[in-house]
């Protein structure tokens, strides 16, 4: 049964409905109307204002740790609430397995973000960004670089293939950033955007204005934007042009990520021959890029690049693949592809194919009819798959230029691998590639001549394979986008997605204004002296600049040597005099640095139970002085940081300067210290 019934935008707090212009939201399965959508009528400054005005500044107001909780808790939501996501799926042609990939795909990628905040981000409204600089010699003068969110609004224009983890890849890391978004799905698929959406409202997590929602185009929106907003988009080639020239965001600078058309490459390496694990990998990979999702992603294999001796082989063995691939309804559980998103997307692609096919040459597949399983071929978005193969030994211009957004690739031979890298390379930059091969001189060839035309490379061999997430799964911590014609942008890859919607900022001050300001203890900051020892401060007591200077303690001979001989290092820097001496590091003998940080403990350590629960670890070590026989150590113990990690404990970084009696620096460290709270 079909649906006029129109799916509304949410705008500045409220569901609207568009009034006119009309767009019908069909099936791809069998072309029925599941709603209508429009935007016609909204005003699209008013939601850029709303997102400015009332989201921005409550976003702002909530930490990073704050911001990753409720990532964490929204994902918990929708992770409970999948069910009515997958059945409304079907309708975009998307199988059980596609689901995977777009709705779990995109709760996963909150729950990756969520962690990740909560691990790396401070509990603070501002991350650190790189060490102090110092600028001046008596170092009263300091720099140091501060990330902090945009005050603007962040445009996400979405593609249609993943309705529901292209706009969640994109919110996650925009959210944990605090900048409020406004997504606009592809129409075609919108429908499911807008019942994750819905969910994501009806959860009440999410601190009003932080997310809005277009049922439509975006009308006059672009005219509202400036230069605290960014504009993140997915699609092609041509509209990625028309909106970076757009006059405002040329003019104002807008920040602009675009992620766009990518001829994908797959390299089979030459020792890869029929037989091999990698060979059977190779064509695994390629007819599963096919038919994922009916070839309907950005990260596609678009080239297939055999070496010449195994041409022939590859070619057969796809063929005989991809016969037993099953088209139909989605539903069945007997049916491995379903249709393309719409029949319009289905006459794109058999318009890009008819093209390819003027230098190619078709080896399975056809254009016009194909046996599909519980459903009307004619009545849906069905195409089979489609593999073209150049083998004629006529040059080949149009299969690195046009790319078929369906279940279409091209297998293209080569002679050596400078030819495997110059074919890939005439993609003009991708997204990923990946290369095939358990040859490690092929592999270097291949991962480096081709590295600089891609965001991700994919090196696939019989060790990983197992354990392997495939060549065209965008994964949380990795870039996602790639240079030239994918559009030179990028999105996810860890924290690196976050920073794209915060501003660095030099601060330049005296490092106690610069401790002040970042809650960081800065060298040659004031420091606090307490009667009581530090270590017997609960976590929330602690104050940043808070110090201990210890008694002094001499190094003598025999406690180097009793350290060498008790531990097994007996390097000769220790044990030596005549063969130290002959180092140019060394003056003579000398302690043992580890000596040095286990004295060091010695001095500062409370032995008693108390807040500390644990030594968390040593970082950015660094030895700057020989301590030699003779020579008097005592350690400046200074709280630097604290970091709330659960309730129970926080996470408290000292620094911990170690100096000789004439006050030289002789080692400096971070001590990483897990502190009780004093409410748990």
């Amino acid at each position: 049964m079909e649906s006029r019934a129109q799916l509304p935008s949410f705008v500045a707090g409220r569901w609207q409905n568009g009034l006119r212009g009309f767009s019908e939201l069909r099936s791809a399965i069998d072309g029925r109307v599941l709603g209508l959508a429009s935007s016609s009528g909204l005003d699209f400054g008013e939601m850029a204002g709303y997102a400015r005005n009332v989201g921005g500044p409550k976003l702002r107001a909530l930490t990073f740790l704050q911001r990753a909780a409720m990532l964490r808790q929204l994902a918990t939501y929708l992770n409970d609430r999948r069910e009515p996501l997958y059945a409304l799926s079907f309708e975009t042609g998307a199988t059980k397995r596609d689901h995977l990939v777009d709705i779990d795909g995109g709760i996963g990628t909150l729950f990756a973000y969520a962690s990740r905040g909560r691990r790396e981000l401070p509990d603070e409204k501002f991350v650190l960004d790189g060490p102090v600089e110092p600028l001046s010699r008596g170092g009263t003068f300091v720099a140091r670089h501060i990330l902090t969110p945009l005050q603007g609004v962040a445009l996400h224009v979405d593609a249609f293939n993943f309705p529901c983890w292209g706009m969640l890849e994109k919110f996650a890391p925009t959210f944990l950033a605090g900048v409020p978004a406004i997504v606009k799905p592809a129409t075609a698929t919108s429908y499911l955007t807008h019942a994750m959406f819905s969910l994501i409202l009806e959860s009440g997590i999410l601190p009003e204005g932080a997310f809005q929602l277009i049922m439509g185009g975006t009308g006059d929106l672009l005219d509202h934007l400036g230069g605290q907003d960014v504009v993140s988009f997915t699609g092609s080639h041509a509209t990625s042009v028309t909106l970076r020239n757009h006059r405002v965001i040329a003019g104002e600078a807008v920040r602009f990520i675009a992620e766009r058309d990518s001829l994908n490459a797959a390299i089979l390496g030459p020792d890869a021959g029929p037989g091999t694990p990698e060979f059977d990998l190779f064509v695994d990979e390629v007819v599963r890029e096919m038919t994922v999702k009916a070839g309907q992603k950005c990260t596609a294999i678009r080239r297939t690049i055999a070496p010449r001796a195994h041409y022939a082989a590859v070619k057969e063995a796809l063929v005989e693949k991809l016969r037993k691939i099953v088209v139909g309804n989605p539903r069945l559980d007997s049916v491995q592809m379903g249709p393309l998103a719409t029949l319009d997307q289905r006459k794109a692609v058999r318009a890009s194919v008819t093209e390819l096919a003027t230098e190619a040459r078709l080896v399975f597949g056809d254009l016009n009819k194909w046996n599909v399983e519980g459903a009307d071929y004619q009545k849906g978005a069905f195409l089979s798959p489609l593999l073209l193969a150049i083998d004629n030994g006529r040059p080949a211009r149009k299969v690195h230029e046009v790319e078929a957004f369906g279940p279409v690739s091209t297998l293209l031979p080569y002679d050596t691998i400078d030819d495997a890298i110059e074919l890939a390379k005439r993609g003009s930059g991708s997204l990923v590639a990946s290369v095939f091969t358990y040859d490690q001189d092929v592999a270097d060839a291949l991962i480096l001549g081709i590295g600089s035309y891609h965001g991700r490379i994919l090196a696939l061999d019989r060790d990983c394979a197992r354990e392997s997430t495939g060549h065209g799964s965008p994964l949380p911590p990795l870039v996602h986008g790639g240079p030239g014609r994918a559009g030179g942008g990028e999105e996810l890859g860890g924290l690196r997605g976050v920073f794209h919607y915060l501003q660095r900022t030099a601060v330049q001050a005296s490092p106690t204004r610069l401790t002040g300001l970042t809650k960081a203890w800065t060298t040659g900051a004031k420091t606090i002296a307490k009667p009581e020892h530090p270590f017997r401060h609960a976590f929330e007591d602690l104050t940043i600049g808070e110090s201990l200077l210890t008694e002094p303690r001499t190094i003598t001979l025999e406690d180097i040597e009793h350290f060498a001989n008790f531990t097994g290092d007996t390097f000769y820097a220790h044990m030596d005099e005549e063969a130290a001496k002959a180092n140019p590091f060394f003056p003579g003998r000398v302690a043992h640095g580890y000596l040095l940080l286990s004295f060091a403990a010695g001095l500062f350590v409370d032995p008693a139970p108390g807040p500390v629960l644990a030594n968390y670890g040593l970082e950015n070590l660094r030895f700057v002085k020989p301590v030699v026989p003779g020579d008097a150590v005592r350690v400046r113990l200074t709280v630097k940081q604290k970091t709330p990690r659960q309730a129970e404990h926080g996470e408290v970084r000292w620094d911990v300067r170690i100096t000789n009696q004439t006050d030289e620096v002789v080692a400096t460290y971070d001590l990483l210290t897990l502190n009780a709270r004093s409410s748990a």
